[in-house]
């Protein structure tokens, strides 16, 4: 029963995901040249209740951001973010950057590419897919 449950609550989540896509987040002209003084930022959006595929989207891109971007991370030119939509913070920060629901997003400067569905899809049984995804478009904003 509880897999049941669990396996409803994953396909709710995935069709609004899909239905509502936000085609803001992807960059038509592709990754260009990062102009001196911009940084990444690799943002997840979250609310407080979360399931556990929503914990290891998290778990999977902070790591991800965290070991194959080591020294951008320690010099502030990446950041990855966790933010708490239900949170006063985490709302002024959604509302920012359009965001409503559970989202795993990368930005640098006016470029987002948008890697929620790629994160829902592989976090459970495939992080490092989920990792080399996050990895492929950190390089996009950084060449």
């Amino acid at each position: 029963m509880k897999k049941i449950i669990s396996f409803l609550v994953l396909v709710i989540m995935t069709t609004s995901i899909c239905i509502c896509p936000d085609s803001s987040f992807s960059s038509p002209n592709g990754p260009s040249a990062m102009a001196p003084g911009k940084k990444v930022e690799v943002f997840y959006f979250h609310f407080t209740r979360r399931c556990t595929t929503c914990n290891n989207v998290e778990k999977a891109s902070k790591e991800a951001v965290e070991t194959q971007f080591a020294s951008q991370v320690k010099n502030g030119e990446i950041t990855f973010k966790s933010v708490n939509l239900d949170e006063k913070d985490g709302e002024a920060i959604g509302a920012k950057y359009k965001i409503e629901g559970q989202t795993l997003i990368v930005i640098s400067g006016d470029k987002r590419v948008d890697l929620t569905d790629k994160g829902f899809l592989y976090a459970n049984d495939s992080p490092d897919k989920l990792k080399a995804e996050i990895k492929k478009a950190v390089n996009g904003m950084l060449k």
